[in-house]
């Protein structure tokens, strides 16, 4: 065993700690987790505060957040875990509380973030890695596998309707509570200069547009076809060619007859007649 932990140990990269893992007790081959203290820039979010937090790589699809914080709940007092699909920037996030509108479940091997209490409890867990192999399902706290998994997690799907109901109603109630302030504020922050002189512009103190007439729209249509026709190739084939000209004969002969008909009503008009 202690050949073997050595071995685990040398395989780890540099900087990281291999700690042997098994999904249960008749499971022959551990696993590795590799972990390291989590290290962040001056002045970065407190999502996952420096010194107390461990970086864990290579967390199996099996292992969930309750058994991470379970596993290393024997260095000390476990605040949060925080499981994801890759390694994420320190910045403090939203807390989303629904039971409906989670986000998407991870699947793969991932990596994961454990807050302890105390720094202490970054520097027990890396001192595991001298122990055996840490068990992820035991008796007392059992990680459902096969046809269990799949009815929880059916179970889990299922909506209530009133439930439902309710989250939507309080999420849209905060909704419009902060659309309500933004609008106080910017109507109390219109027309006032900032620092540097500037005034700035909102949506709202502009005039309205005029509604658009019958007539109107019979000018942007018109605008459009014109538009059309402009980018339309004319005259790029020989058939295009020909039609064209057809048409302008046709149009030439039609302004023909016209003026023919109109010289003709015009002499019949005419009053004075000299013969």
């Amino acid at each position: 065993m202690a050949a073997a932990t050595a071995r685990v140990v040398a395989a780890a990269p540099v900087g990281y700690t291999a700690l042997a893992v098994k999904f249960g007790e008749r499971q022959r081959s551990p696993h590795c987790l590799l972990v390291k203290e989590h290290q962040v820039r001056d002045g970065a979010g407190t999502a996952h505060p420096p010194r107390r937090t461990l970086f864990v790589l290579n967390v199996p699809p099996y292992c969930s957040p309750d058994s991470l914080s379970r596993l290393f709940s024997r260095c000390g007092r476990v605040q949060s875990v925080e499981v994801c699909e890759k390694p994420e920037p320190g910045e403090k996030k939203e807390e989303v509380a629904s039971r409906f509108f989670s986000a998407k479940p991870v699947t793969g091997f991932r990596v994961a973030y454990v807050v302890f209490r105390k720094p202490a409890g970054v520097q027990a867990a890396k001192a595991l890695s001298r122990e055996g192999p840490l068990l992820i399902s035991t008796e007392s706290h059992p990680v459902k596998t096969g046809i269990s998994k799949w009815i929880a997690s059916y179970e889990a799907s299922v909506v209530d309707p009133e439930e439902l109901k309710a989250e939507v109603d309080t999420y849209m109630q905060d909704y419009d509570k902060k659309i309500a302030e933004e609008e106080a504020k910017a109507a109390k922050e219109e027309g006032v200069p900032d620092e540097e002189g500037w005034v700035k512009v909102t949506r709202k103190g502009r005039k309205p547009g005029l509604p658009r007439t019958e007539a109107a729209n019979l000018r942007v249509l018109e605008r459009e076809k014109r538009k059309r026709a402009r980018k339309e190739l004319l005259n790029f084939y020989a058939w295009q060619h020909r039609e064209s000209k057809r048409e302008h004969i046709a149009q030439l002969r039609k302004k023909f007859e016209e003026d023919k008909q109109r010289i003709a009503l015009m002499r019949a008009q005419r009053k004075f007649r000299p013969y």
